[in-house]
């Protein structure tokens, strides 16, 4: 770190009866308070660079022999005023960028200019801070962090500015050619006279080479800073996101540990000062969303959410939430199951996560999907020079349109079983609306999920965390379950769920006894009519069944038992089990109140032929099972 050393004379300040004085021969003739401390000086040294100083001597009183002098607002304090005092009596005085802006605003304010004598203090330290400060990344970086305590004078001198400035410059400056001492974060001095040579220590060339020391920042400081160095337009977003990352953990850190339980109740004493903590945070948390880069990709997905959640927490605003469920919209397909799971801490709301702002992410991942306006009719001059384009230009820009939906295709598949996977986890919470949890199944495309085994689990963990739900509601939820789409081992488990409503577990049998009898060999043995019947319901009988997703950790008590599941006794009982129940449904009543006929109503009045072609399917199983 650089200094710079003004004066010759020895240090001759002492304390005598919690008074500062000057050993000199000649007898004090000027009383100065500062801030509670008195000082005997003499006029004669500090007159003669202070105009201030002179003035406030003409207005005493003229007949009083120890005019008193007070400054009750000298900024800097006693340390500022003796580095000018000292100056002033020509004692050795040493300036770095710990102390430099102390000694310039004390220095504006006893207004020690060139006008009173020449070479005079504010000179000398403009000098300083311009030639040897605002040349070192380190210096910058200290005499920044110093103006805090004077915030107005800094501003008003110009400090601030011309530091971030500095930093600014510095930071858009290719690593190799800028002249760093030891990182700022491990504080570690290196004293280096001003005029002497600096020995030269190169920071690995690491593109983020700034972000660490950055982070000592404040944040309105920081916040000014980003905001320079994003203007300039030439350092990459993923820059600016990784230092908004190491930025965000430095000063946010566990939030979610430190504030996490729902409607927690402080106490008096700690309220105040745990709302004052809140108050940062959360201006904190705002300023940081307000640097992100708008380009995708940027920052993580995971991030992001961080981000999110500890914005519920610290109840950061409305345009801070949605700012950040927008961005996390975009890049979805990166996030993980425990990344959505934010905490609610609404009044209003009972639930253990925030599925609304989750339902907003989705709905903003579901946005970025649709396809663009058509454009409008081109013109034929345009439409000539358009087919006079060779076919190699054609052919890459079909293959680019191509990968481009390719991969918002994988995005939606990815989503989909990231959706089914948040869909298990908040099915545990008893509170939890059943519309929520339908809405937040809806969200994503049918075609999106090839295997409805995860969300069909799910539904399964929703039933046994809901033993209330009426028939109605269980036959709502059920609605969301293609049952073509689930796995060998899924319908044998759906086959005896007693919580399940009758049309799912027939619609299960169904499938399942025509994919066990296709499993058999018997495929030829089955009626042309029912062979029929399962295509139109879109089943490929040369398709083998798709395995069992586990994309989710699941608990020991919501694992599907198979255990005396291939027993068709077991299916059949079950069946049995579900026709006892009242008088299946008879009516359903549609969102908009219409009454229709239950779908298994019409297919028990189906004629005596397909009843009996469902029969004979049953059979077959049977048949093939006590064969074996």
């Amino acid at each position: 770190m650089k200094f710079m050393k003004l004066g010759s004379r020895p240090d001759t300040f002492y304390t005598a009866e919690a008074v500062r004085c000057v050993s000199s021969e000649v007898s004090s003739d000027l009383i100065i308070q500062v801030k509670g401390s008195r000082y005997l000086l003499h006029k004669f040294p500090l007159l003669s660079k202070c105009l201030r100083l002179q003035q406030l001597c003409s207005e005493s009183s003229e007949t009083s022999q120890h005019p008193i002098v007070q400054l009750p607002d000298f900024p800097g304090g006693i340390e500022a005023f003796e580095l000018c005092a000292k100056f002033c009596y020509g004692i050795t005085i040493t300036l770095s960028a710990y102390n430099i802006v102390a000694a310039r605003c004390a220095a504006e304010y006893l207004q020690m200019i060139e006008d009173v004598e020449k070479g005079n203090l504010i000179y000398k330290l403009e000098v300083f801070f311009n030639s040897c400060i605002l040349n070192g990344w380190r210096d910058s970086i200290v005499c920044l962090q110093t103006t805090k305590a004077f915030p107005l004078w800094s501003e008003d001198l110009g400090i601030t500015s011309r530091c971030i400035e500095a930093i600014a410059s510095r930071v858009l400056t290719h690593p190799s050619k800028v002249s760093l001492s030891h990182s700022h974060s491990r504080r570690v001095r290196d004293d280096i006279s001003c005029d002497g040579g600096e020995i030269q220590r190169h920071r690995p060339t690491t593109s983020g080479w700034w972000a660490e020391d950055m982070a000592e920042l404040g944040i309105d400081l920081y916040w000014r800073t980003m905001i320079a160095i994003k203007s300039a337009g030439k350092m990459p977003s993923s820059l600016i996101g990784e230092a908004l990352q190491v930025y965000a953990s430095r000063w946010l850190p566990n939030i979610s540990r430190e504030r996490n339980g729902h409607k927690q109740v402080e106490s008096d004493s700690d309220s105040d000062s745990g709302n004052e903590v809140t108050s940062k945070h959360r201006l904190l948390l705002e300023s940081i969303v307000s640097l992100l880069p708008a380009e995708k990709g940027a920052v993580s997905c995971s991030f992001l959410l961080k981000l999110l959640k500890a914005a519920n927490i610290l109840g950061a605003s409305s345009s801070s939430k949605m700012e950040l469920a927008r961005r996390v919209g975009f890049q979805l397909e990166e996030a993980r199951v425990s990344d959505l799971l934010i905490p609610s801490l609404s009044y209003s709301s009972d639930t253990l996560y925030d599925v609304d702002i989750v339902l907003s992410i989705l709905e903003q991942f579901m946005l970025q999907g649709q396809s663009p306006p058509t454009s409008p009719p081109r013109s034929k001059l345009e439409f000539e020079r358009r087919r006079s384009r060779s076919a190699e230009n054609i052919d890459f820009e079909f293959q680019e349109s191509r990968r481009s939906s390719s991969a918002s295709h994988s995005s939606k598949l990815k989503v989909a079983k990231l959706v089914d996977g948040y869909l298990q986890e908040i099915a545990r919470d008893v509170n939890l609306p059943l519309s929520k949890f339908i809405a937040i199944a809806e969200t994503i495309p049918d075609f999106s999920r090839l295997v409805h085994d995860d969300l069909y689990r799910a539904i399964d963990i929703y039933l046994k965390a809901h033993p209330d739900l009426n028939k109605s509601e269980r036959k709502r939820l059920c609605r969301i379950l293609d049952c073509k789409k689930l796995s060998v081992e899924a319908c044998m488990h759906a086959a005896q769920n007693e919580k399940l409503p009758l049309r799912v577990v027939v619609q299960v049998l169904f499938f399942e006894q025509a994919r066990a009898a296709m499993a058999g060999g018997k495929v030829t043995d089955l009626p042309n009519n029912i062979k029929a019947l399962l295509a139109a319901h879109g089943i490929d009988p040369s398709r083998p069944a798709a395995p069992l997703s586990t994309t989710t950790s699941v608990q020991a008590e919501d694992q599907w038992s198979v255990s005396g599941l291939k027993s068709p006794k077991s299916k059949l009982s079950t069946l049995r089990m579900k026709l006892d129940e009242d008088d299946l449904d008879d009516i359903d009543i549609n969102p908009d109140g219409i009454a229709r006929r239950s779908k298994f109503k019409a297919f028990c009045a189906l004629p005596s032929r397909p009843k009996k072609m469902f029969s004979k399917l049953l059979s077959i199983n049977r048949n093939t099972n006590e064969k074996n």
